[in-house]
């Protein structure tokens, strides 16, 4: 597949199956109330994912992102790297501003996919 290309559904496949569980090690699993999922892209060997998840911390709403980068192809392939950054905070009731501010920061011209915390 040439650049910029979705590769299959958001949320599924090995790349997101991995991103799952290295959300799960850093964030408590019951606290994530919303994910959200853009479609994965492939570039040069490698495919590209990015989440956005709720969690609810106390009295406060915390928005992170959640990236990967999976070697699909070539010497590296399987290599795998994730990371999982708080981008935003505000009251509980903030949900729809502080989706839409971190959608502004990943700067992706898609919207994101919801899916259940449950599901992903």
């Amino acid at each position: 597949m040439g650049a910029g290309v979705g590769v299959t559904e958001p949320g599924t496949g090995p790349g997101w199956a991995r991103l799952a569980q290295a959300v799960a090690e850093q964030l408590p699993p019951v606290e994530v109330d919303g994910v959200w999922v853009f479609s994965a892209v492939r570039h040069e060997g490698r495919e590209y994912g990015t989440a956005v998840l709720s969690r609810l911390d106390g009295d406060r709403r915390r928005i992170y992102t959640a990236r990967y980068v999976l070697a699909v192809k070539g010497k590296e392939r399987g290599k795998f790297e994730a990371s999982v950054l708080e981008v935003g905070s505000g009251p509980v009731e903030a949900l729809a501003q502080l989706l839409q501010d971190a959608h502004r920061r990943i700067d992706d011209e898609h919207t994101p996919l919801a899916v259940s915390p449950q599901r992903w």
